[in-house]
């Protein structure tokens, strides 16, 4: 999608379709006010009978007298009390939906334009270029006829500012539009299914991802596993005949200096690490048949980081960032892992397997081994993780553990910043004890209590050697139901969180 600014009279704009706000209780914006003013009172009218100015709600009004648009689209904001960056989204999106319903190829928003004291206008023309992102993508690639998916025609985004914000709100469409990008990357690897995307065609996504972004990308196979001593990840690996795929991607920025820019990243890289499990069926420890298709989504964790170095990239941003990301399928087999077996780690620690759909620690273990040679700034690992997560914090929030307070409050900031939410979970020692086992250094689980924590506790003990945060994304990673499919999570988290370092 194109994107831009115009900074002329809302008025006096020729479009297809022009998009103002309305907050409830009938109150204008500025842009709708003028709208109004130039229609002799015919937006106050409609609103007065037909809307009520709820946040998401939208009303279309055709060839109004005074207007250069063909049609205002009026998008409701909610109380102008509470007008929040995540009513503002909300409004975006409605009122692009509402747009490319329409079948226009353009629309022109002045809601970014609509002031608001949390979040500046750059702030809100990002939001506004990822929601354009949100309400135009469509998954195609797995149809027999990609024309029978329904693709919108919208294909421009102009947003109406004043002249003293433009060149702001042209930055936060350059960034929202890289978010936006790296969203429908992330959601297209998590939607294509586990005969698709395989650990093998992950290694080919990301060597042309590295062709197309100037990315440095290794792809080592199990003969190079072998020679790290993998022996955690290469059992999960065992139990298919797909073979595994150890992925690292790099992105070198701190070493371009962008004009206006200064180094960063002196520190060290910054490395994510997200779980690739492209199917899990649980190996031995088989899940139930219902729902197993979603298990697809087991790879999220490696998408989201696919994701975020695209959007890196496209933005230029000045600092080292460094994907890694262990890829293989659990499955049942006369290879697979058995529980009770005991495995050795690249770390030299040693896992007795209890349950063999606890398998995503037992690949992460070593890919955070593995992060230590690059001496990293900050180390986040990404992963569809336990169930538990889900049962505790449901589908709205990611689950976000760290023993480190300030990387802690920098992310759960960023998070409602970036309207891609996490919540802290506890990392306390005294949950250790319950990987405990008579028989390796630990259990790969620690019971049904607190499953999501001692996960992560798990996690843990093999990256003390740096600053660690994991997410664990299994609510928040893909919807079920009649929207089923990948949401593109947490690349927006991500996305911020390497901006705040520029």
């Amino acid at each position: 999608m194109d994107f831009s600014t115009q900074t002329s009279a809302p008025e006096k704009i020729k479009t297809a379709a022009l998009v103002v706000g309305v907050h409830a209780d009938g109150v204008l914006t500025q842009a709708a006010d003028a709208v109004d003013r130039a229609a002799k009172g015919a937006v106050r009218a409609a609103v007065k009978t037909d809307f009520k100015g709820k946040t998401g709600e939208t009303l279309v009004l055709r060839s109004l007298p005074g207007v250069a648009a063909q049609r205002v689209v009026l998008a409701g904001l909610g109380p102008q009390e509470a007008f929040s960056p995540k009513a503002l989204a909300s409004a975006h999106r409605a009122a692009l939906a509402a747009a490319a319903a329409l079948g226009v190829t353009e629309t022109v928003s002045a809601l970014a334009a609509v002031p608001m004291q949390s979040a500046d206008v750059r702030t809100r023309a990002r939001l506004a270029a990822i929601a354009a992102g949100e309400v135009t993508y469509r998954f195609d690639a797995t149809f027999g006829k990609r024309d029978a998916v329904s693709r919108p025609k919208l294909a421009r985004l102009v947003l109406a500012v004043e002249r003293s914000e433009a060149k702001e709100a042209e930055a936060g469409l350059r960034e929202g539009s890289a978010i936006a990008n790296g969203m429908s990357l992330a959601r297209d690897l998590g939607n294509l299914p586990g005969n698709v995307c395989t650990p093998t065609y992950l290694g080919e996504t990301a060597k042309k991802l590295g062709k197309s972004h100037k990315l440095k990308v290794e792809v080592l196979d199990r003969k190079q596993i072998e020679a790290l001593k993998m022996g955690s990840f290469l059992s999960v690996a065992r139990g298919s005949d797909e073979p595994p795929k150890f992925i690292v991607l790099r992105y070198e920025g701190a070493r371009q200096k962008p004009a206006g820019r200064g180094k960063t990243g002196a520190n060290g890289p910054v490395v994510l690490v997200g779980k690739g499990i492209t199917f899990d069926a649980g190996g031995i420890s088989l899940k139930p048949a219902a729902g197993m298709d979603e298990m697809k989504y087991d790879m999220c964790g490696a998408a989201s980081v696919f994701g975020t170095l695209r959007t890196v990239a496209e933005l230029g941003l000045p600092l080292d960032v460094i994907g890694v990301v262990p890829a293989c399928e659990n499955l049942p087999s006369g290879r697979a892992n058995k529980p009770g077996d005991v495995v050795t780690t690249m770390s030299g620690q040693t896992v007795e397997i209890l349950n063999t759909d606890a398998e995503g620690r037992l690949i992460l273990c070593d890919a955070l081994t593995y992060v230590e040679r690059f001496k990293p700034s900050t180390v986040i690992d990404i992963a569809t993780l336990t169930g538990a997560c889900v049962t505790a914090l449901g589908h709205v929030n990611t689950g976000l553990f760290t023993s480190d307070d300030a990387l802690a409050d920098t992310l759960t900031s960023l998070s409602r910043q970036a309207l891609d939410p996490v919540w802290r979970l506890p990392l306390d020692d005294d949950y250790q004890e319950q990987l405990k086992s008579n028989f390796a250094d630990m259990a790969n689980i620690g019971g049904p209590p607190a499953g999501a924590v001692t996960a992560a506790c798990f996690l843990s003990r093999y990256a003390k050697g740096y600053r660690w945060a994991h997410l664990d994304i299994a609510g928040t990673a893909w919807r079920s139901g009649k929207d089923k499919g990948a949401t593109g999570r947490p690349v927006p988290l991500l996305a911020q969180y390497l901006l705040s370092l520029v």
